[in-house]
């Protein structure tokens, strides 16, 4: 990579997931026999840096972990996939955690804890301003404190830094954020939230209505992740879908991270946009035929591999 490229600045949730592999994800109140266990790397902020490192981009993550040992555990995991950590700080208590449980097809649920992910502030933020402007795009998501996210995205409008929010979990926003955002990245459970918040007379949960309903919010580009479909992406002169490819699911944990990271990581290597949301949901695709967060993460080479079979 040339030296002179901005870095891509994640600005997240730093957490450990506990991965427990069943015959089912349990419903309330049932109990279910776990076939397997697995400690793993996670947290949406770390998973979407992860990503980007793996393909090969300069990227930092600003966030923090606790004092536990899962911090130092999370700090190594990072560092050996090539995140500049250098604004993440430990912080008193804590890291965050993710449950998960996570059946045969590839379908999860998953409980999380914020831990030390609740205390990146906007003071934290301000403290790491020179970083956020220096970026050539922002990536967050809605795993640290709303406030937080809210100052970011007025860091970015006051610096001309575009920034991308994966709005998940789905938590209702304040509706000037949306005029700050160049992208919003929902999946369909996401984008039906958001569509109802904005806009009460969205009835069918389609996704060109529900694409408009953020495009008039003031977003200026929108990416609904659709699974097993692919991507509808819509911007103000264009709309359509990318479909997916056909692989088998194991585990679609952070397949929306993966997915997140590839797709800015497409857009700061001069790709338009169609052509990066192909490159990203290609990466998507690698990502679910394996198993944990960040370990699911593709490189450069096997996204460009697939891309290559599938022209």
């Amino acid at each position: 990579m040339s030296t002179d490229q901005k870095p891509i600045v994640v600005v997240g949730s730093i957490n450990i997931d506990l991965v427990a592999s069943a015959e089912k994800v349990p419903s309330a109140g049932e109990t279910v026999r776990g076939a397997d266990f697995q400690i793993h790397p996670g947290g949406k902020g770390a998973n979407q840096a992860v990503a980007v490192a793996r393909l090969g981009y300069p990227v930092q993550l600003i966030g923090k972990v606790g004092t536990d040992t899962f911090g130092e555990q999370l700090l190594a995991y990072l560092r050996e996939a090539g995140v500049d950590v250098d604004a993440v700080e430990k912080q008193n208590g804590t890291s965050g955690v993710a449950m998960i449980s996570v059946s045969p097809r590839g379908e999860n649920s998953i409980v999380v804890i914020p831990g030390a992910n609740a205390n990146v502030t906007p003071d934290f933020l301000n403290a790491h301003r020179e970083k956020i402007r220096a970026a050539g795009i922002v990536l967050t998501q809605l795993e640290t404190p709303i406030e937080t996210v809210q100052h970011l995205a007025h860091l970015c409008q006051e610096a001309g830094i575009p920034l991308m929010l994966d709005p998940a979990p789905a938590r209702t926003l304040p509706e000037s954020i949306f005029r700050n955002l160049q992208w919003v990245t929902p999946n369909e459970t996401e984008a039906a939230f958001f569509a109802a918040q904005l806009a009460d007379d969205v009835r069918q949960l389609e996704a060109k209505q529900i694409a408009n309903a953020l495009l008039s919010a003031g977003v200026e580009n929108v990416v609904l992740k659709l699974g097993s479909r692919g991507v509808y992406l819509s911007t103000a002169n264009n709309a359509q879908t990318i479909p997916a490819f056909s692989v088998q699911a194991v585990d679609t944990t952070a397949a929306g991270d993966a997915f997140n990271g590839a797709f800015a990581t497409a857009l700061m290597l001069g790709m338009e946009q169609v052509e990066a949301a192909r490159f990203a949901v290609a990466a998507a695709a690698i990502s679910v035929t394996r198993h944990g967060a960040q370990p699911s993460m593709p490189t450069r080479a096997e996204v460009d591999e697939l891309l290559s079979v599938h022209r």
